[in-house]
């Protein structure tokens, strides 16, 4: 019998387009939380909305399937299951509306622009640049790695692409010509160093723009609505407010992997020469790098209001309309095609899966259940005595070290982070507030540094193999206390000279 239940299984799991044992506990998860009681001050279809909600994280997290199939499956079992209207038609209507979302369509044309950084060869160009500046000796070319990632942010809302499709390939291709080589077992002579920088420049730039990472404008969202509207982060404020913490995390993140994983190679000379050798290949910029170049500052321009501030503001850009605007630039110019636009899977993924999270986040608050929420942690949070002070620190540092139980920073953020900052508005003085605020939008990208798994830049790069998994977590961990730290005490001081609380 045992036998045959075993060869069952195996047939299964080989036919079926998912994991078949994750997909079981994820079922357990979604029956047992549906026979559950219902908690007291929650209705039983507000009861039955978080068991979706919470059975498609833990499919997420399982990695049942892609992260868009298990968005779709909410959407169905939403729709089917009725817990937010009386009708289907009503729940899938309730199911699709953050699907008109402008939040999402900036992150999905944002993406779209950045193809062409892979396309016309402007990234890695901006990539060898920085190597032949900077890259006589290992910690210089880390160097280079960072300001590449740094310069390449603001334009690429996915820190995924920026640190896994376009920095990484630079990354590896500097190690191998040092011989430093997972295949060969050297990996230790340059690759391993350079493979953590290069994986901790993407939270810390992810951090300092609303348009490096695809969820920024979702905490941007958060924030707004918790604190009642009176703090909305614009583009230029996000940027204002995250530059002196980031940099300050930028300079020292180089040197602290140096000490933590220290390479053997210190002195890298033919570094510069192959930065210089690669770009001699590549040839003169081109014409369509050209145009890339000039979208990309028209964008920057744009994004940061400098049209407005200079002529008044009717000409004022909301920024999807901006990415509407670089995206038909970069096609009606030929520097992309219509069919790279179609072909970009990435983009039509982030679609689904980030607008069936962003559904099940808004209608989790009109179901009440994030009040009902903040106010039993709030409660706990008085009962045991702490100040607002460690009631701040409390919540900023479990909302980031929680981070260990998420594969997505996107699920993550959609799960906990409204609640966290409503408890926060609750419990914390209100001239207080606004660091919190800063806090934990800051932490929604330290967060990533923890694990290997933490965003989609880390399997790329630690799949690589020049990062065994122990150094990863160690790193990992140490990073993030390092940023949080310097946030925390940097980052506040900056937020009161510029006036923020």
């Amino acid at each position: 019998m045992l036998t045959s239940l075993k060869a069952a299984f195996r047939y299964f799991s080989s036919v079926v387009p998912f994991r078949l044992g994750p997909a079981l506990i994820t079922t357990v998860v979604l029956v047992t939380l549906l026979l559950w009681p219902v908690p007291e001050g929650l209705q039983p279809k507000a009861w039955g909305l978080v068991a979706i909600f919470l059975t498609t994280i833990v499919a997420i997290i399982l990695k049942v399937m892609p992260i868009g199939v298990m968005a779709l499956m909410a959407i169905v079992v939403l729709s089917l299951s009725q817990v937010t209207a009386t009708s289907s038609k009503g729940a899938i209507e309730d199911a699709l509306t953050a699907f008109d979302s402008p939040l999402i369509w900036l992150i999905v044309v944002a993406i779209l622009i950045s193809r062409g950084l892979k396309k016309t060869g402007l990234g890695t160009r901006i990539g060898l640049m920085f190597i032949s500046l900077m890259g006589k000796r290992t910690i210089g070319v880390g160097y280079g790695l960072a300001i590449c990632e740094l310069v390449l942010a603001p334009f690429t809302p996915s820190n995924t692409a920026r640190g896994g499709g376009i920095v990484h390939p630079i990354m590896k291709s500097i190690a191998i010509t040092f011989d430093s080589d997972p295949a060969k077992g050297t990996e230790g002579k340059v690759g391993t160093y350079l493979a953590l920088v290069n994986y901790h420049s993407n939270p810390i730039t992810s951090a300092m723009f609303v348009t490096a990472t695809a969820p920024n404008p979702l905490v941007v969202d958060y924030i707004a609505k918790a604190t009642n509207q009176s703090l909305h982060l614009t583009w230029t404020t996000w940027a204002l407010v995250m530059l002196l913490p980031g940099l300050l995390c930028m300079l020292a993140m180089p040197l602290v992997i140096y000490l933590l994983a220290p390479p053997q190679l210190k002195a890298t000379p033919n570094a510069v020469r192959y930065a210089h050798d690669e770009m001699a290949r590549m040839g003169p910029v081109s014409p369509k790098e050209k145009v890339m170049l000039g979208t990309f500052l028209l964008l920057l321009l744009l994004w940061a209001d400098v049209p407005a501030l200079l002529f008044g503001p009717a000409l004022k850009l909301d920024p999807t309309v901006v990415a509407f605007v670089g995206l038909f630039v970069l096609i009606i110019t030929g520097t992309i095609d219509w069919d790279d636009v179609l072909s970009e899977k990435s983009a039509w993924d982030t679609l689904i899966w980030f607008g069936a999270l962003i559904m099940l986040a808004e209608q989790l608050n009109k179901q009440g259940v994030i009040k009902w929420f903040s106010v039993g942690m709030s409660e706990a949070i008085v009962a045991s005595g702490v100040g607002w002070g460690g009631t701040a620190a409390i919540l900023v540092l479990v909302f980031v070290f929680s981070h260990y139980l998420f594969a997505s920073t996107t699920a993550h953020i959609s799960a906990m982070m409204f609640a966290f900052l409503t408890v926060g508005v609750r419990l914390i003085p209100p001239e207080f507030v606004v660091p919190f605020m800063l806090m934990m939008a800051a932490g929604s990208s330290i967060m990533m540094t923890l694990t290997h798994y933490a965003t989609g830049t880390s399997p790329i790069i630690f799949g690589s193999g020049f990062v065994s998994m122990g150094t990863w977590w160690r790193v990992g961990f140490v990073m993030c206390v390092v940023n949080l730290l310097i946030f925390a005490v940097v980052g506040s001081a900056w937020w009161k000279v510029l006036g923020f609380w």
